[in-house]
């Protein structure tokens, strides 16, 4: 889980760049002195020797260049961070800093930098011929990479162009809220998936730090409770915030055992990871709250784009139909043996309608085109649906909708509004009555 979140740490890939740029100068500098008494044959039109001066005055343009480029480079980022904090919101600007791309745009700079330097400090220029030494093929190398750079730098400005389009982050976002649910809802079960037993009491296990949670090893806690045979239940889950001190779990089955209690109670807090912000990666409320984000900023006064509200929605569809076709989940899982050893914790899809309804219900009434997305929205979880308490959560939100439309002066937008919600109404009941 710690492994994961370096994605979202800007600084990390182009480190790994930089200092495999390092390493690489060395080892072609040391074949250059290897090969410093022979003639390779390699001269021609892409390989040449340009003598210390001329190696100075090359590797100097391309390092003091690649410079000022990574450093323009950064400004437009730090721009783009800037409009998508104030456009879509803060939580959104972390989908750009773990971007691939802009990483690696500002790590292949840095990176031809440092081994434009690196080559440099090995050029000598000596009184003769046999005390003056020129990596000739590390230079021809720098040469290679500053034409890839010129590349690079064509790549990274039609990526952030294409980056900030709003189709474009909201199928990002939709991307990752697609990779929780399969993690945390599965399709086919878990073969150790079974329904949960409600056991009472239980020596509790409590935190040591605060923050969010931002991801529970379910795998090692299983094993832990198969060594100490006892029954793990947690009782909190990735996205809740924690204050030294709340309980996480409770440990069944120990007997007032204080070794296997000591033991449990160590492995409970070191598989839960704790952090300063939320992801989405076992978080799917927050996967879902970043596309409501989007559709409640769009509906702003200050912003009214109904089009980016209408396309959130669309993509919130495009990751809640999908688990909506899927039962509750079984929330007890048992070893090789069948006996129940962990019992893990799961949002409920009916928290994230509320969510999601609860705040287009109260920004998109003026605003027909959102108002719709939202009411297909919610015709398309109701007829997906295969549990009866999902569709009839649906329903409710219907009517809370038509409800709210009592609040708004445009008669002629109520009535299609109510006209959809009686069709998604009919729609629902519909396929409820072909199951």
């Amino acid at each position: 889980m710690r492994l994961t979140r370096l994605r979202d740490v800007f600084w990390f890939l182009p480190l790994v760049m930089g200092l495999s740029a390092i390493v690489l100068a060395q080892v072609l500098v040391a074949v250059d002195r290897s090969l410093a008494d022979t003639t390779p044959g390699w001269e021609g039109g892409f390989f040449v020797r340009v003598g210390a001066s001329g190696g100075r005055d090359l590797l100097g343009a391309i390092g003091g260049s690649m410079l000022g480029v990574a450093a323009t480079s950064f400004s437009i980022t730090i721009s783009v961070l800037a409009t998508a904090s104030s456009t879509y919101g803060p939580r959104l600007v972390r989908n750009f800093m773990n971007d691939r791309g802009n990483q690696f745009v500002l790590g292949m700079f840095g990176a031809t930098f440092l081994y434009a330097l690196m080559v440099l400090r090995a050029i000598t220029a000596g009184p003769t011929v046999d005390t003056t030494f020129v990596p000739d093929i590390a230079v021809n190398v720098a040469v290679a990479l500053a034409v890839v750079d010129v590349l690079v730098l064509v790549y990274f400005i039609n990526h952030i162009a294409s980056s900030i389009q709003v189709s474009t982050l909201s199928a990002r976002v939709r991307s990752e809220l697609d990779a929780v649910v399969a993690e945390l809802y599965p399709d086919p079960a878990p073969d150790n998936a079974v329904p949960a037993p409600t056991p009472k009491g239980g020596a509790p296990v409590t935190a040591t730090g605060s923050g969010f949670i931002i991801g529970i090893d379910e795998t090692a806690l299983l094993g832990t409770a198969r060594e100490q045979d006892c029954l793990l239940a947690m009782e909190v889950r990735p996205g809740d915030h924690l204050v030294d001190g709340e309980v996480l779990a409770h440990i069944h089955g120990a007997h007032r055992n204080d070794e296997v209690i000591a033991a449990a109670t160590e492995a409970v807090r070191a598989g839960i990871d704790l952090g300063e912000t939320r992801t989405p990666y076992q978080d799917i409320q927050f996967a879902v709250q970043q596309l409501t984000e989007m559709a409640v900023r769009a509906l702003s006064p200050g912003t009214n784009d109904p089009y980016t509200a209408h396309n959130a929605l669309n993509e919130l569809a495009a990751g809640l139909v999908p688990l909506a076709r899927r039962h509750a989940p079984d929330l007890g899982r048992v070893d090789d043996k069948g006996t129940v050893r962990l019992l893990v914790t799961r949002l409920p899809m009916q928290e994230l309608l509320d969510d999601v309804f609860g705040a287009v219900r109260t920004y998109a009434l003026d605003a027909p085109i959102a108002m719709t997305a939202a009411i297909l929205l919610a015709r398309r979880i109701g007829v997906a649906a295969v549990d009866s308490d999902v569709r009839d959560h649906v329903l409710h939100h219907l009517g809370l909708i038509d409800d709210a439309l009592e609040r708004t002066d445009d008669s002629v937008n109520v009535d299609f509004s109510r006209r959809e919600i009686e069709q998604a109404r009919s729609a629902i009941d519909a396929s409820e009555s072909a199951r």
